[in-house]
């Protein structure tokens, strides 16, 4: 459970914007205080995937700023577009994402992985605004932003669907299923971006199963293909507006990303993929996000 601490959660939080409201319409500003929540919440739950939270940190923040249309005050407006997080042990990066932007107050992040809260360590949709679908399991995003994108098409409906899946979970053959079907449906509604880190669970993705040539492979399945700077979050903008003009294709942003971005000894190495940041290493790292806010 979370210290007695807690109370003051947004307090702390922002403390590094000087008592001054965070602008969490710039996506870079949003990107920060994805990681510093995720460091918060990983560190009052002793429940982790602090590397893959500041993985997608600007992925998420760019969705969040300049892509999905949706409304914090309307969050089951039929218009909205739809987000499934694949990978869903990143979750707390779209709970953070969620509350920064109004979906519900940011205080309750401190309740993340505790008994009985509603912000499980895996992403879940159960009574929080703005959450589509509960996912973990991986592999099985992609095939329900297949269902939505083709349902979309079939209502004649205007709004767009987007998954993030991890490298690692391109391992399972339901990706590669669900991506043939949606080329096949010409599902040009449909964008994924794909954390390219490299790393997964216990090693890195090469080691593991080698995904490369991975661009290539979704070519031959016929997708858009897209490759970015995972970190920089004009390149991610200008990729996602590139995947909405592509027509009679869906797309998908293969985004090269760090683990652990943004705290220098969780970068790269596979440790943060379960460690929790406690004692010395919390105050290393919030130390180095503080130095970076801005």
């Amino acid at each position: 459970m979370p210290d007695n601490n807690a109370a003051d959660y947004t307090a702390r939080t922002h403390a590094a914007f000087g008592g001054q409201t965070p602008d969490v319409s710039n996506p870079e500003v949003l990107a920060w205080l994805i990681r510093r929540h995720g460091l918060e919440m990983t560190h009052l739950s002793r429940g982790s995937h602090v590397g893959a939270i500041f993985s997608l940190a600007e992925i998420i923040a760019v969705l969040y700023t300049s892509v999905l249309r949706v409304d914090p005050v309307r969050p089951d407006w039929p218009e909205r577009d739809r987000l499934i997080l694949s990978k869903g042990h990143a979750g707390a990066a779209v709970y953070a994402a969620l509350a920064e932007r109004g979906f519900f107050p940011v205080e309750e992040l401190k309740t993340h992985y505790a008994n009985g809260s509603r912000l499980s360590g895996h992403v879940s949709h159960k009574g929080i605004p703005g959450v589509e679908f509960s996912t973990g399991s991986l592999g099985h995003g992609l095939s329900v932003a297949v269902g939505l994108a083709l349902g979309a098409k079939m209502d004649g409906a205007a709004w767009r669907t987007y998954a993030v899946l991890g490298d690692g979970e391109c391992d399972e053959g339901a990706v590669w299923e669900a991506a043939l079907q949606a080329a096949h449906l010409h599902l040009d509604n449909l964008t994924v971006v794909v954390d390219r880190n490299r790393m997964q669970s216990l090693d890195f993705t090469e080691n593991t199963l080698s995904l490369e040539p991975f661009a290539d492979k979704w070519r031959a399945f016929g997708w858009n293909v897209l490759s970015v700077d995972g970190h920089d979050t004009g390149a991610l903008k200008q990729a996602f507006a590139q995947s909405r003009a592509a027509r009679g294709k869906p797309s998908v942003i293969i985004a090269c990303t760090i683990k652990g971005k943004g705290v220098s000894f969780m970068e790269n190495d596979i440790l943060w993929h379960y460690r929790t940041p406690q004692g010395e290493e919390y105050e290393a790292a919030l130390r180095e996000l503080e130095e970076k806010r801005p």
